[in-house]
């Protein structure tokens, strides 16, 4: 399996991506939508794309590992890193603190390799407002009803408690901003959502290509010219 951390990849040789600057995409979903394991499929089967590791405040669950899962950091750093401008974007979710690091992303991207951010809709929007051309995608649950049997299966939430609520509740107040969004896809089953995911950074690679390919043609046109004056034919 490819590695696809953020600080390999910003440091790793950038030859076979040299020449065209990396796409940004953001992809939000509610908790419980199973994000995290289209994004980890998805960087698998896509070539060049690399998934951003958040940073947290909170503790690593069972199971997950520093500078894979994400970059756990103690409340304080992390309030240090907010003051000195590390994060592209950061949110409080549910009491704790998430943040893009600003560095790796803009390190891959240099480098040609297209980063996607998964992140909530907090945090989506702090990057849509700095980075014009960041292609934003939402997933959503095939229903409510199939979001709320998800979430108690999961067993971190309490069927009734009131952490299941909170999560509900969010996920109704973030589905209402779908419409900010540049796509919107279903997680009606794991392998085709991965392929319409798949299709969007294909077609989005291909439009940034044919777009830089336009240009270029412009571009060759100046320089074909040695002045103005040669151009207008004045002494």
């Amino acid at each position: 399996m490819r590695k696809d951390d953020l600080h390999a990849v910003a440091s790793a040789p950038a030859e076979a991506c040299a020449g065209r600057r990396g796409l940004l995409f953001v992809l939000s979903a509610p908790s419980g939508t199973g994000k995290t394991t289209l994004v980890g499929r998805l960087v698998e089967r896509v070539p060049d794309l690399v998934r951003s590791r958040s940073y947290t405040s909170r503790g690593a669950r069972p199971g997950e590992v520093d500078g894979v899962d994400y970059h756990f950091v103690a409340p304080a750093r992390f309030r240090d890193m907010i003051a000195a401008g590390a994060f592209l974007e950061w949110a409080d979710v549910f009491g704790r603190l998430y943040g893009t690091g600003a560095a790796e992303t803009e390190g891959c991207r240099a480098a040609g390799r297209d980063v996607v951010l998964v992140i909530d809709v907090q945090g989506a929007r702090q990057v849509r407002r700095q980075v014009q051309d960041a292609v934003s995608v939402f997933v959503l649950p095939p229903s409510f009803e199939a979001l709320e049997e998800r979430l108690r299966s999961r067993g971190r939430e309490a069927a009734g408690g009131s952490d299941l609520e909170r999560r509900l509740r969010t996920a109704r107040q973030e589905v209402a901003m779908i419409d900010e969004y540049d796509y919107v896809v279903v997680n009606d089953e794991i392998d085709a959502c991965v392929d319409r995911l798949r299709h969007i950074v294909l077609a989005e690679r291909s439009r940034a290509a044919a777009m830089r390919e336009r240009t270029r043609d412009i571009v060759e046109t100046f320089r074909a010219v040695d002045s103005p004056l040669q151009r207008t034919g004045a002494d």
